[in-house]
């Protein structure tokens, strides 16, 4: 099949997942291309039937802001058009799911089908809100198809839009490359010392990861002196130098931008912590899990799905027992070995590229049988 990938290019899940699920595709024959304002970070662009189409944000006096879903529509458009593809697969609503819509509309002669891929954003953050709430909607019900990161997620898209249509759940998936530096090159770069216990965080930093919630963990620890932890952060951080000073953390956090290829520090970690107060997947602690890390991270939204009981899932917000629980991976390096086996272990029997993209394919499918959505819309 010819698929079209829109996704946001930044160091997150969502970028990560589409750009891992077009390399999967293209590798089992399918022409893959990908559009967005700028390569996604891990996109191998020399792998055989990948394409990427870079759209230039619109700025003109006409407007008062950079307009980016027009232009995106258009070379949607355009290359749909002229490639003829079969799907546009788009990850997340708007606005990529609403420039399919158009690009669709302009197509006219037999125009791709559209898969909306819902990784949390959406729903969580901008579907409570009614300036965005009508769009989103439409835009989910204009899709052929609808696909979640997790049971949770559906969930919360089904109240949250009140939609009747159906919404396939298939779960995010990581395929680890081979580390390049041994764990102990690793650690010897961040200055981590044979004693120390390494704690690793993956995130784009955003408010909802509670980044002040980790650090004040880690300032709560009674094995803080023993504890070092590697932020490696998809934005700036910035605004949360401040609480180094305030919590005495200076010395114990290493921050570093995040990488291409995590594998290296992956390995050199001894265990993931992950704060999030809204999480709709957490596809840092899955690619956690696959290095035989213990993780530690609240209950909340889809990271129950997870870990299942193969990490240490913990009330929101209690840091004391959070500390604690950190405290114990320190003191006990074997069980924390246990139990980062044991988390493997479910990584991959459940997370894995040959269970996951097989779904995908199976929802192209269905979709290129159908009849446009637009009946689909109008039978909902």
């Amino acid at each position: 099949m010819k698929i079209g990938i829109t996704c946001f290019p930044l160091v997150g899940g969502s970028g990560i997942l589409a750009t891992a699920l077009g390399m999967e595709l293209a590798a089992r024959g399918h022409d893959v291309h990908f559009f967005s304002y700028a390569k996604p970070v891990r996109l191998d662009l020399s792998a055989p039937r990948i394409h990427f189409h870079e759209v230039a944000i619109g700025e003109h006096s006409v407007f008062p802001c950079p307009d980016y879903t027009l232009p995106l529509a258009v070379k949607m458009a355009e290359v749909g058009r002229a490639e003829r593809l079969d799907v546009f697969h788009v990850h997340y609503a708007v606005p990529h799911a609403t420039a399919a819509f158009l690009a669709r509309e302009m197509i006219e002669d037999s125009p791709p089908k559209i898969v909306t891929t819902l990784h949390g954003t959406d729903t969580t953050l901008l579907g409570p809100n009614p300036q965005y709430r009508a769009a989103i909607a439409h835009a989910l019900t204009h899709s052929d198809a609808v696909t979640t990161v997790s049971e949770s997620l559906r969930q919360q898209t089904l109240a949250t839009f009140q939609l009747t249509r159906p919404i396939d759940v298939i779960p995010n998936f990581f395929t680890p490359g081979k580390p390049t530096r041994s764990r102990e090159e690793v650690r010897r770069e961040l200055g981590v010392g044979d004693g120390e216990f390494l704690v690793l965080h993956m995130s784009n930093l955003r408010p909802t990861k509670r980044i002040d919630l980790l650090l004040r963990i880690i300032a709560a620890a009674k094995e803080r002196e023993r504890i070092r932890l590697l932020v490696l952060a998809g934005s700036s951080f910035t605004p949360y130098e401040p609480m180094l000073d305030q919590l005495g953390l200076r010395r114990n956090v290493i921050v570093r931008a995040a990488a291409d290829r995590v594998e290296d520090y992956l390995q050199a970690a001894d265990a993931g912590l992950y704060t999030s107060e809204v999480e709709s997947f957490g596809l840092s602690i899955l690619e956690t899990m696959f290095f035989a890390k213990p993780v530690l991270a609240f209950r909340v939204g889809g990271i129950p799905e997870v870990l299942g009981d193969a990490g240490s899932l913990l009330p929101f917000g209690d840091i004391a027992w959070a500390a604690a629980t950190l405290d114990d991976f320190v003191a006990s390096p074997a069980k924390a070995r246990d139990m980062g086996a044991k988390a493997q272990i479910r990584a991959r029997s459940s997370f894995t590229a040959d269970i996951a993209v097989p779904q995908y394919e199976t929802v192209y499918r269905r979709v290129a049988r159908t009849q446009s959505c637009v009946a689909l819309a109008g039978a909902s």
